[in-house]
């Protein structure tokens, strides 16, 4: 199956137009890091994501987790805030992120707000694990009020091996008792050695609403975004903004908040069909 890959939009900082509002996180929020969430706390990486749908390649059903564009349904068993919605249920989508109302089996990151759902994208990429090299995606859900999503030493389309990217989401819910210097959601990154798997297509980190607006790293869907988060991580409060551990940069960190402030004031318009 050919794929074709759309040219991705270039980001701005809390840039406003007649569709769209986008806040953007500074890079200088990434903390430097070489581990997992999970290799701090022990108990590895959970169960093989095993698909429950999905587009190309999607493999439904197959116990080994390698699939190309598939994704799987979770019931979280808590409620988790995005955007001002509560949801209790999410999609791990096989292409860097998670989804809530429905999966997304789309491989092409028209940038974190171009998703036709609400989206939480750790590195939403053309991730392809069915080469036999490549490891696949991990569930752990045994934790109360939280669940870490493991994409761990993945290939890319089309079922290329080396290089991999290796990188992990924690989602907690409202109940949970965040530790100091922590957050309610977090994404930790090791060795990232792909960013594009075509001439053209690249890669997005952050969040979207599903209806156009929606919160970026610095540098998504530009060129370098794999070596800017390559062995970093950063924790998010509720609000999606960076928990910060050092001394923030005043005027950057500023500007990041008010954006993020104006987003979740949006009022939420009707879901696109």
């Amino acid at each position: 199956m050919n794929k074709k890959f759309a040219l991705a939009a270039c980001l701005a900082v809390c840039s406003v137009t007649a569709q769209a509002e986008l806040a953007t996180i500074p890079v200088s929020s990434l903390t430097s890091s070489t581990t997992y969430y999970t290799d701090l706390i022990g108990g590895g990486l959970g169960d093989v994501m095993v698909t429950t749908g999905g587009g190309n390649g999607a493999n439904i059903g197959d116990l080994s987790g390698r699939n190309d564009d598939g994704y799987r349904l979770v019931n979280l068993g808590f409620n988790v805030s995005l955007f001002g919605q509560t949801y209790n249920q999410l999609y791990i989508n096989n292409n860097g992120n998670v989804s809530f109302n429905n999966g997304i089996s789309s491989y092409n990151p028209l940038g974190v707000i171009g998703a036709h759902e609400p989206i939480i994208s750790v590195f939403f990429g053309d991730v392809d694990t069915r080469n036999p090299d490549s490891g696949v995606v991990h569930v752990r859900t045994d934790i109360a009020n939280q669940i870490i999503v493991t994409w761990d030493n993945v290939g890319s389309f089309k079922e290329r091996g080396a290089p991999f990217n290796s990188f992990q989401l924690i989602l907690r819910g409202s109940a949970y008792d965040t530790p100091e210097g922590e957050g309610a959601i977090g994404f930790f990154y090791k060795d990232m050695g792909w960013e594009r798997t075509g001439t053209s297509t690249t890669a997005a980190v952050g969040f979207g609403d599903g209806q156009g607006n929606g919160v970026a790293l610095a540098g998504s869907n530009q060129s370098g975004l794999n070596g800017i988060v390559n062995n970093t991580h950063i924790w998010f409060d509720m609000n999606l903004a960076p928990v910060v551990g050092d001394v923030p940069e005043p005027g950057t960190l500023a500007l990041a908040g008010l954006g993020i402030a104006g987003l979740l004031g949006l009022r939420r318009r009707a879901s696109k069909v």
